[in-house]
């Protein structure tokens, strides 16, 4: 038989083997995706695009309506994008894709802050890139300085952002996105920011652009989507934007890939960003939830938990119950039925769990309690 695409063997599945839905009676701590239903004004948008008969090719970058929205609520952050230059995909995961085969060539190297989110790792690879995982600090999980130096090569081509941060939760400082962007102009590096949480942010800085800095604006390219602000995961829509040379690249690469997303969804998600009460009313939610995780896991036996101050995650060092990440996520989910991410799942996060507190209330004391219980009576 003809041989198969040899990067293949080098990608893994994230986290795909402790996602799967277990049994009803365990608490899920695991997935990344808001827990309220997509904002109806939002709904009631798409079904009277389609009333219209909005389901033709349109546009391939997108509407200029949704592409002028884009620019105007990333000009809220600070970013100067032109709507000529912003394109829409077919979600944040494949804009990163995008923005990567715009800029990488084979054994080009991109560095991440890690542990980071294990798709930038499986995409780089794909592409014949290297991905080079350079640890952060475990007090905070901020970038190490240090060790981004020495993580500096010929072949270093770019380097990723995401702030908020899955997994950690972390929000990088404007002073820390300030010497990122030194570092990269330094070093001459496309900075890749994915920003797809830059709207549940719990720490008091806010999140920071690199565009927004010296330098910044001319080697960033900012990634967004409607996932997790707008409770939209399964509508599959995302946002890219960048310098003309990158954008034009990448309007090549949609073209060849997805043409459009789906031309009756360009309304509704245009009304998306237009809902600034119901985005902030998801945002206090999850910010009261993520210090009431904080709380009671900072309780539980063994376990050192950073606050966390962005998105819905809390990164728990979990050494000093005296088991690895492995075992401790198999165990809570044997013995006190609670499903949890085992952060050597990632690189760099080996003795970690990711939590997510994307949930209720109620699901959140219920499954510190089994925890509480389970590791108490070890």
């Amino acid at each position: 038989m003809p041989g198969m695409n040899r990067s293949l063997s080098e990608v893994g599945v994230g986290f795909a083997s402790f996602l799967a839905p277990p049994g009803p009676d365990v608490i899920r701590f695991t997935v990344g995706q808001p827990d309220f239903d997509t904002p109806l004004p939002v709904v009631n948008a798409a079904k009277a695009a389609l009333d219209r008969g909005e389901t033709t090719y349109t546009r391939t970058q997108g509407s200029e309506e949704l592409c002028e929205a884009v620019a105007a609520h990333l000009e809220g952050h600070g970013i100067d994008a032109d709507p000529l230059d912003v394109l829409i995909s077919p979600g944040c995961k494949q804009a990163i894709l995008y923005a990567l085969m715009a800029t990488l060539n084979a054994d080009d190297e991109v560095l991440l802050l890690s542990p980071a989110w294990p798709s930038y790792d499986g995409m780089i690879k794909l592409l014949g890139a290297v991905p080079v995982h350079v640890p952060v600090r475990k007090d905070n999980y901020h970038p190490d300085f240090d060790h981004l130096e020495a993580a500096i090569t010929p072949k270093t081509k770019a380097v990723m952002l995401n702030s908020p941060n899955n997994p950690t939760g972390a929000v990088y400082t404007p002073e820390e996105i300030e010497r990122l962007v030194a570092f990269a102009v330094k070093h001459d590096l496309w900075i890749i920011d994915d920003m797809i949480y830059a709207t549940l942010v719990w720490s008091e800085h806010p999140y920071t652009s690199p565009c927004t800095l010296p330098g910044g604006a001319e080697r960033t390219i900012t990634i967004g989507g409607w996932s997790k602000g707008w409770a939209m995961t399964g509508w599959r829509l995302g946002w890219i934007t960048g310098p003309k040379s990158v954008m034009d690249g990448v309007k090549k690469i949609n073209v060849s890939a997805a043409t459009h997303v789906a031309t009756f969804m360009m309304p509704a998600a245009a009304v998306a960003l237009s809902l600034e009460q119901e985005t902030a009313v998801m945002a206090a939610s999850f910010k009261e939830r993520g210090e009431l995780i904080h709380g009671l896991l900072s309780q539980l036996p063994g376990l050192v938990v950073p606050k966390p101050e962005g998105a819905f995650y809390a990164f728990c060092n979990v050494t000093g119950t005296g088991m690895n990440d492995i075992e401790f996520a198999q165990r809570a989910l044997d013995e006190a039925k609670v499903q949890l991410i085992p952060g050597s799942l990632m690189d760099g996060g080996e003795g970690f769990v990711r939590i997510s507190y994307a949930t209720s209330p109620e699901d959140i004391r219920e499954g510190v309690s089994r925890l509480s219980a389970w590791l108490n009576a070890l």
